[in-house]
């Protein structure tokens, strides 16, 4: 596609940031859970209809007035959320708190979903180790990008669905600032889309601990980066955002993320 001058169009947004939901109720049982050395995971709801806990409302909160402190031509006009609740209800109170750019638009896209568990949803590392023996010997032995727990899906199946939503933010929303809010897995996987990587170095990333509740991380088109431009990272798992109204900062994976 050209523009009027003849060069050809930007292809990537002016600015990117991925953000994790806040805190749920399911990182809350999950830790409940795995103190108590329980099998499974009490949550009598789907996955999909999981809330945020109070703290998760009030980290929202607080990166929505994180967003808000920016002039209005620099906060996001573009968001994209998983249907999950939890993410549904942090792009809500984002918004509530004046973090997006007034004439936002906002869709629901399912290709930003959580990571699916299958057989293994709502175990426990025990539960695992006790119920499918074989399924944590075969995660062991595949390793944590490839494996597929039955039912579920692999990080790599993840990675595949997020490259055509990434096909569509380039299709769609180039030279707007879109905010993308979703869950663990989803955070990790488009940064080893946006930055070329490859399996020991994405693995690598998620071995320094997990993606922050509400924590941001940030990409800024690059021209300099291709022919066509890329998205360069200016920052991962930013917190302050909570830090400076002393919101608590949580880090907790999802119910049944041992698997993950």
């Amino acid at each position: 596609m050209v523009n009027v001058e003849g060069d050809m169009q930007q292809r990537w947004p002016d600015r990117l940031w991925i953000v994790r939901h806040g805190e749920s109720a399911g990182n809350v049982a999950r830790d409940a859970a795995q103190a108590a050395r329980l099998a499974r995971i009490d949550i009598p709801i789907r996955d999909v209809d999981v809330p945020l806990s109070e703290l998760g409302q009030q980290q929202a909160s607080s990166l929505g007035r994180w967003f808000a402190a920016m002039e209005p031509d620099q906060r996001p006009d573009t968001l994209l959320v998983s249907p999950y609740l939890r993410a549904r209800q942090t792009a809500m109170h984002i918004r509530d708190a004046g973090g997006m750019h007034p004439e936002a638009v906002s869709e629901t896209d399912e290709r930003l979903r959580e990571k699916e568990l299958g057989l293994l949803d709502r175990l426990t590392r025990y539960g695992i180790e006790q119920n499918f023996p074989e399924q944590a010997e075969l995660r062991a032995r595949v390793g944590k990008f490839y494996y597929r727990p039955p039912c579920g899906e692999s990080w790599c199946d993840v990675v595949l669905r997020l490259r055509s939503a990434l096909d569509t933010v380039s299709l769609h929303h180039g030279e707007r600032r879109v905010l993308i809010v979703s869950h663990q897995v989803v955070v990790l996987c488009l940064r080893y889309l946006l930055e070329t990587l490859d399996e020991a170095e994405i693995l690598a990333i998620d071995g320094q601990g997990d993606v922050a509740n509400a924590g941001v991380t940030e990409y800024a088109f690059d021209a300099s980066a291709g022919a066509k431009g890329g998205m360069a990272l200016r920052r991962y798992n930013f917190t302050a955002s909570m830090e400076r109204e002393g919101t608590p900062v949580t880090a907790e994976p999802d119910a049944g993320a041992v698997a993950r």
